[in-house]
């Protein structure tokens, strides 16, 4: 029987309550597909700073390097933002030290508009109803969050503060092959964001991408400024397939391409390096506020398992059956608060983790 070792980060606020629904469903798996999963424990985020004083310990960093996966959970709140980790230099959090460890330089973002959830994106009725498919592929190890030197100097009114947004041939060429690759096994459309019309670091990033684009001559290239590229995702999100974006541009993007979604509670992603390594995590919070209640929807850390098992466990017929019994669970109107409207069968985070596993 294969073994597969994953590293679970459940992390803070919901995260021990979500992290729960996913091994649920995992175990599932491992029962019906004939693998054995290992699951390490680790704390990170506040949660580690509670124990080690340190919100990314090496002990974590053990049972992550040991493992096939890392599956992540949430972190957040007073705790995890007061406390930072030293990289090479700079102060990070958790994650961006988990990404910059593990070389994680490629974020997958799925914002899937199912039909059963038409009702609960904020876009406008007619436009809601032609749903949208998109993939974000954002650039994770370099660009403005990184780039150095960076810092603050001065007194009184002349105090500046300053970043620097950089990044090298390799590092566009490197995320545009993901991007291309990706969206030959999808509808064969690749946006790619910048800011060239101000920014010089993106001018250069334009002129590197059209390159790649040049090897995918079966893929459609587009490159689109990122203020349009917000204005589109709300007039027009169908016409977007993949979109691949710089680390500051495809982190704003795929906050709002989840927004229009209908909830944050529903969207997975996958932080990749080179070969089979990936990180898994929601992409919504910790959700402190809520934390405890038994309300949190726990269908993005679920979905995020299934693409742990596509991307790092060549798992695809595992993965596609829990993204089945997910749109087969919404499609029998059960819900979360979150994606709750009058008429439907509200459930508690417990419950929809057990109807989820009940549909694999």
């Amino acid at each position: 029987m294969v073994i597969k070792n994953i590293a679970v980060l459940p992390g803070d606020g919901i995260g021990p309550e979500i992290m729960a629904e996913a091994i649920k469903v995992l175990d599932v798996v491992q029962k019906k597909y004939e693998v054995t999963f290992n699951f390490n424990s680790a704390p990170v985020g506040g949660a580690a700073w509670d124990k080690f004083q340190d919100h990314l310990p090496k002990e974590t960093l053990q049972i992550c390097q040991e493992a096939d996966a890392i599956l992540f959970g949430s972190v957040g709140g007073p705790v995890s933002e007061q406390h930072l980790t030293k990289w090479r230099g700079v102060e990070v959090n958790s994650l961006l030290g988990l990404r910059k460890k593990f070389g994680l330089y490629a974020n997958l973002r799925p914002a899937k508009l199912y039909p059963a959830l038409a009702f609960a994106s904020p876009l406008r009725k007619d436009i809601a109803k032609k749903g949208f498919d998109i993939l974000v592929i954002r650039e994770l190890t370099g660009g403005i969050y990184f780039g150095q030197p960076k810092g603050r100097e001065g007194k009184g009114e002349d105090e500046s503060a300053y970043d620097t947004m950089i990044y090298m041939r390799k590092e566009i060429k490197k995320i545009a092959h993901v991007a291309f690759k990706t969206a030959e096994k999808r509808k064969k459309k690749v946006t790619s964001i910048d800011k060239a019309n101000v920014l010089t670091t993106m001018v250069f990033w334009r002129e590197v991408v059209k390159e790649v684009a040049k090897e995918y001559s079966d893929v459609e290239y587009e490159p689109m400024y990122v203020d349009n590229a917000a204005m589109q995702l709300i007039r027009n999100p169908k016409q977007f397939d993949v979109l691949l974006c710089g680390n500051m541009f495809g982190d704003i993007l795929s906050d709002e391409a989840a927004a229009i979604s209908g909830s944050l509670g529903m969207l997975p992603s996958a932080s990749l390096a080179d070969g089979t390594f990936g990180m898994y995590e929601p992409g919504g919070g910790s959700a402190p506020d809520i934390a405890g209640s038994g309300i949190a929807n726990p269908i993005a850390q679920i979905l995020s398992a299934a693409m742990m098992l596509k991307y790092s466990l060549a798992m695809n017929d595992a993965a596609r059956s829990i993204e089945k019994a997910v749109e087969d669970v919404l499609n029998d109107g059960y819900r979360t608060i979150d994606i709750w409207q009058e008429g439907m069968k509200k459930v508690c985070t417990k419950e929809i983790g057990d109807l989820i596993a009940e549909n694999i």
